[in-house]
């Protein structure tokens, strides 16, 4: 199995109180994650779940309340010298282009602005590689240009480029193609695969669609509240959703035809009010219809808080009933702390 490139543990990002009587908002709540070398892996969740806030932490944007971030097998150092090493070797694909990239700039400084920060040589060779490499050809009909003056997915080729200007072992994708037409959605994701083929990229891409994660990814990562609620390959995961959240977000992918839908009920997650026992159980359909009664695992779901279960070789799980049912078949199997 190839070794991680990024890894990982018991990583926990909390905010205070916003006002006097507030509670800690526990955005990453004791994550443990390993994103290996040449792979996709996608992180999932509704908004508000912490999947953003934890890939800033990933890439040293934010500073992590515990745990630690090791890349390539050495711990992140939160110095400047340690997070100026770290960005030479991570970098971060913008959400939204038209936000993220200078109006008043050319797609030449665009680009050129990580090769200037960290002083590289021949600044103009790797502009002009970078924008060929991300589809736009020839380069010098781009340099000159401004982000006005091109198309959306233009625009998102530009982001990519100043990412992979500085030749990078780890892309961070947050919702890459999500401010995308639907028409221009499907060349950034290849685009994406074909850099992780041709040149051995990593991606961590972060969204909230199952049907993108469907698309381009090797793994897929599922995030409730703060945590991993369930982790494999992404083919299994998406034939065989285990954790009842992850049925509800893959029932309303249109890919998904044959699943009966789930509409989850009760409020959004709020990272400031923790429930007791397994998080995701006041939305929980297991729960609700009376098969959790059924199972005996209730008043466990209500009041025990559950960890990743391992279910078989590289696929875990983190729900009560699913232990339950692999108990009753296997009383042996063991588990691994999440």
């Amino acid at each position: 199995m190839t070794a991680p490139l990024l890894s990982l543990s018991r990583l926990e990002v909390h905010f205070p109180p916003r006002r006097r009587g507030g509670g800690t908002a526990r955005a990453v709540d004791g994550v443990n994650l390993e994103v290996r070398q040449g792979e996709v892996l996608a992180l999932v969740g509704e908004s508000g779940c912490g999947k953003t806030t934890l890939a800033r932490a990933v890439l040293g944007l934010q500073a992590p309340t515990a745990g630690t971030v090791e890349f390539d097998g050495k711990p992140v150092e939160r110095t400047r010298a340690g997070l100026r090493a770290l960005r030479r070797e991570a970098q971060l694909v913008f959400q939204d282009p038209t936000g993220s990239l200078n109006p008043r700039q050319t797609i030449y400084e665009i680009v050129a602005e990580g090769p200037r920060l960290h002083r590289l040589p021949d600044e103009q060779a790797r502009v002009a590689d970078a924008l060929a490499r991300c589809g736009l050809r020839p380069p010098e009909r781009f340099v000159l240009r401004y982000p006005h003056e091109l198309s959306g997915g233009q625009r998102q080729r530009v982001v990519i480029a100043g990412a992979m200007v500085m030749a990078p072992r780890l892309l961070v994708a947050d919702e890459p193609v999500s401010s995308l037409d639907a028409s221009v959605r499907g060349e950034i994701l290849r685009l994406l695969l074909d850099l992780v083929r041709r040149e051995d990229v990593t991606v961590l891409v972060v969204t909230h669609d199952l049907g993108l994660a469907w698309n381009i990814a090797d793994r897929i990562a599922v995030m409730y509240l703060g945590r991993i609620v369930e982790l494999g390959p992404a083919e299994q995961i998406l034939e065989k959703p285990r954790h009842p959240y992850t049925r509800a977000l893959l029932s309303v992918v249109p890919e998904a035809q044959e699943m009966e839908q789930e509409i989850l009920v009760g409020e959004a997650p709020d990272p400031t009010l923790i429930p007791t026992g397994c998080r995701f159980h006041p939305r929980c359909p297991v729960l609700q219809d009376g098969r959790a009664e059924k199972l005996g695992v209730a008043g466990r779901c209500q009041l025990e808080d559950v960890a990743l279960t391992e279910v078989e070789p590289g696929r875990a799980v983190a729900c009560h009933a699913v232990a339950v049912r692999l108990d009753a078949a296997d009383p042996s199997i063991a588990r691994a702390p999440g």
